[in-house]
């Protein structure tokens, strides 16, 4: 059967209009860099098309080839079909403008230290990036805040861990595409554990944070990302709690620790009362990331609240 939409779909905002009618109709869910139905059409239409990705309107009114209207065709069904996040279907991710290399061994990058890097959101904690020369990027991923590091702080070598080695091999790739193999050293690592004896004047952490409970419902979206670079134990917590306790030891002692928690600041300020948590607000949340200098972090005692499954 002749498939009719590539001879009546000729233009981009004719397949912009398809695709956000088609998502709207298979309540598909968003949040891998896009927030709803239009976000997602116009970005799995542009990267499909290899053209910028910060602006549609250029473009609605171009007459597509036989062949491109094929391929638009192929990934709005594989959206639909499928319910992976966009980013998987494409191979691609963007922060702040910069494209990162993605696939299913590795969660969608979209940390909001990402945003925080590129911009002056950590002026506060950081105030001299030039006298950054030493970075940690603990449970990398896909290395995507590990390339920002590197451009964020000029004068520093970045070491990359992540327990997961496939989540490296993915990272290596991001790494090597941005030219940066000489200055970002991959390390496979429980956090800490294969670090030796490394000191950093910061680290920065995107862990897993999400509750056992909302890892059970997620939709199907987010449940073909890996379960490890989600789960956090039963309320989030266990492997922020593990950093904190560990950080100073790998700090510098002027060092700063940079964390993202999502909406774990209540129960992080039960746990850790006596600590003085900098919140580093973005554009759109707040009590998302924290921020402790090392002084704060030699010895602090924690006060646990449930014991969960680590991620």
């Amino acid at each position: 059967m002749s498939d009719t939409r590539l001879e009546t779909l000729v233009t981009v905002r004719d397949w912009l209009r398809y695709a956000v009618s088609r998502f709207a109709v298979a309540g598909l869910v968003y949040g891998h860099g896009t927030s709803g139905a239009l976000d997602e059409a116009a970005f799995l239409i542009l990267e499909t098309l290899r053209l910028p990705i910060d602006d549609l309107a250029p473009w609605l009114d171009a007459r597509l080839l036989p062949e491109e209207r094929a391929k638009l065709a192929a990934i709005v069904d594989a959206r639909v079909t499928t319910r992976k996040p966009a980013a998987y279907l494409t191979g691609s991710a963007y922060i702040q403008g910069h494209r990162f290399v993605v696939d299913e061994r590795v969660i969608v990058p979209r940390s909001l230290i990402g945003e925080l890097l590129m911009s002056d959101g950590l002026e506060v904690a950081v105030p001299d990036p030039e006298e950054v020369r030493a970075v940690l990027d603990l449970c990398t991923g896909g290395g995507s805040l590990a390339v920002l590091a590197a451009m964020a702080f000029p004068e520093a070598g970045i070491v990359a861990a992540d327990i997961s080695p496939d989540a490296l091999d993915v990272s290596r790739r991001n790494v090597d595409d941005y030219g940066l193999s000489e200055r970002i050293q991959l390390v496979q690592s429980d956090l800490f554990a294969g670090l030796g004896a490394q000191r950093f004047d910061l680290i920065l952490s995107n862990p897993p944070y999400v509750t056992e409970a909302a890892v059970a419902a997620f939709p199907p979206e987010y449940a073909s990302e890996p379960r490890l670079a989600h789960l956090g134990g039963v309320d989030g917590l266990d492997l922020v709690r593990r950093i904190i306790e560990d950080a100073g030891r790998f700090l510098e002692p002027d060092g700063c620790l940079i964390v993202e928690i999502g909406q774990g600041r209540d129960a992080l300020e039960a746990s850790f009362p006596e600590l003085p948590f900098l919140w580093l607000d973005t554009e759109e949340t707040s009590g998302e990331v924290f921020a402790l200098d090392a002084e704060h972090l030699a010895a602090p005692v924690p006060q646990r609240r449930g014991k969960g499954k680590r991620g």
